[in-house]
């Protein structure tokens, strides 16, 4: 697939305060035009969402590259539901950088619970392979090697053809297909990224991109960590003393502003999704595919693709779940025991009873219909 490159200005503006030994360029929005399907509008989008990606790292060593050097990091099984979609969105959870290149590594204060990402950037051609259009660098490990690793994450995604957004000075991309256009701006709650807890700024900005695109796609990495953070509290959450936001507040707040679909990673682990003004959120993508250093026992292994399907106005027409797991060291793989659609379940019966969505057993999220409605 061809695909031309072009750049502009959004006029989206950011207050923040960026460490003067970052000597990142602060770049202007970048257009990606798919130019093979330019002819029509289609009634109904589809936008595919997956959580964190981290390929492997050869930091502090090269013992934590996947066999055959990544090249099978993501199965055709995979690609396959990947590369079916308009638009298809991960989280880059590290950085691309190659060993030898420079980039200081993150100083830790807790080692034991604080690790550093630097994943080669020949690895990067396997995310256009399986189909990525859009990643999300705004997150606590694209900082991992300071400037120089997040300079690096970013050329490497621009060689493969791949847009990327939420960082200070990346803020927001958008991606155009069947003449849409999609707009994608991330945020988090790390040095270097757009902070998700300032809410009125975040507002704005979303604000300023829907002026200029069909779809606004909010991406977020917020909330508490780990097996025990699986619910949305609705109320600031901390992890190991840090402030990581109001996920479900933040959210709610950016559709008021003009998001359209919201995709949240952070926790680790799969959250609930949620329907707002006829708008899809999830709350948290899991980890989709990983190798080394995570934790992927139990609800850690456990993770759903997404595919939202919205009319062009960006209102919920349906979404269909794709249940993923990873065992051992990691790397994705289809999950036939279905745990990721069992997971949602439960989630959005105990932590949002009253949104009016239903998930078969199949994995297919629905509005209820009148009856299921009245039966509760």
């Amino acid at each position: 697939m061809y695909k031309k490159l072009i750049t502009i200005a959004l006029g989206v503006s950011y207050t923040a305060t960026i460490q003067a030994q970052d000597t990142l360029k602060i770049k202007q929005d970048t257009v990606q035009i798919s130019s093979d399907t330019l002819s029509h509008k289609a009634d109904t989008l589809t936008i595919i969402g997956v959580g964190d990606i981290m390929m492997g790292t050869d930091y502090p060593d090269s013992s934590f590259l996947p066999p055959n050097d990544g090249a099978t990091i993501f199965p055709d099984s995979i690609k396959t539901i990947l590369r079916n979609a308009d638009v298809t969105f991960g989280n880059l959870e590290g950085t691309l950088l190659d060993k030898n290149k420079g980039g200081k590594v993150k100083t830790c204060s807790n080692p034991a619970i604080c690790y550093a990402f630097r994943t080669p950037t020949r690895y990067g051609k396997y995310l256009v392979d399986a189909g990525f259009d859009m990643m999300s660098l705004a997150n606590n490990h694209s900082g991992d090697f300071g400037p120089v690793g997040r300079q690096s994450s970013m050329n490497t995604l621009e060689s493969n053809g791949i847009l990327y957004a939420g960082l200070q000075v990346a803020p927001t991309t958008i991606f155009v297909r069947d003449s849409t256009r999609y707009g994608l701006i991330a945020f988090a709650p790390n040095e270097g990224t757009l902070d998700l807890r300032r809410i009125k700024e975040a507002q704005e900005m979303v604000r300023k991109l829907a002026d200029s695109v069909d779809i606004v796609i909010v991406s977020f990495h917020g909330g508490a960590e780990g097996r025990g953070a699986q619910h949305v509290t609705k109320k600031t959450e901390l992890f190991v003393g840090e402030n990581r936001g109001n996920p479900y507040d933040f959210a709610h707040k950016m559709i008021d502003a003009g998001a359209d679909v919201i995709l949240g990673h952070g926790p680790h682990v799969t959250r609930s999704v949620d329907l707002y003004k006829d708008r899809f959120i999830i709350y948290s993508l899991g980890n989709f595919c990983t190798y080394g250093r995570f934790s992927l026992t139990g609800e850690g292994g456990v993770a759903p693709i997404v595919k939202v399907s919205i009319n062009r106005n960006g209102e919920f027409i349906k979404a269909e779940v794709t249940p993923i797991k990873q065992t051992g060291e990691g790397g994705c793989q289809l999950d036939q025991d279905n745990k990721a659609i069992k997971t949602l379940q439960r989630l959005l019966a105990s932590d949002f009873p009253e949104v009016p969505l239903s998930i078969s057993a199949a994995g297919i999220i629905e509005r209820k219909t009148a009856s299921e409605t009245v039966q509760e």
